[in-house]
């Protein structure tokens, strides 16, 4: 059924909008705009996490992203700096031919990401980026981790110009 949906939203274009609206005006991703316009992806989610101001575990997960995956990189804190930029999205764009790259955080490098005209989502901009070390991920976050693997287990992510609604399964019919 997931790959029913995934063509015929992709064959018809489904927007964001009308995706939001059959779910009960639900599913978005609050703020997560385009970064270049006119891009419009449909696909399986590949989530990955993001905490405690390093992002030592996106690296760690995003070495095996499939084609076509729908990057979702969930921040769980320290929204007031940029997860990564232009480095991690050439390589999940154009090495690991991901469909698109979105994140609830921040990114930087925005000079470079307009110039190539990614398709990219996120919260906007910060020139200070997120340090690059292992650190233990303390319980609380585990179990928010674990609730959010959950939550967007086979999920379907849909993303044009209004923004970024994630498809969960209990809407996969």
């Amino acid at each position: 059924m997931k790959e029913k949906i995934i063509d015929f939203i992709k064959r018809n274009r489904v927007s964001t909008t009308e995706v939001a609206d059959c779910m009960g005006k639900a599913g978005g991703i609050d703020n997560a705009s385009i970064v270049n316009r006119g891009h419009f992806r449909v696909g399986p989610i590949r989530y990955v996490y993001a905490f405690g101001g390093t992002n030592w575990d996106v690296h760690e997960q995003i070495q095996d992203v499939d084609d076509g995956a729908m990057v979702f990189v969930d921040v769980l804190d320290n929204l007031d700096k940029a997860v990564f930029g232009d480095l991690v999205c050439k390589y999940l764009l154009l090495y690991r031919q991901a469909s698109a790259v979105i994140t609830n955080g921040l990114l930087r490098d925005a000079p470079k990401l307009i110039k190539e005209n990614w398709p990219i989502w996120c919260l906007g901009f910060n020139p200070v980026g997120y340090e690059n070390h292992s650190i233990p991920c303390p319980e609380n976050i585990l179990k928010v981790i674990k609730e959010r693997k959950r939550y967007y287990h086979d999920a379907i992510v849909v993303s044009d110009d209004t923004g970024v609604v994630i498809i969960t399964n209990e809407f996969q019919n």
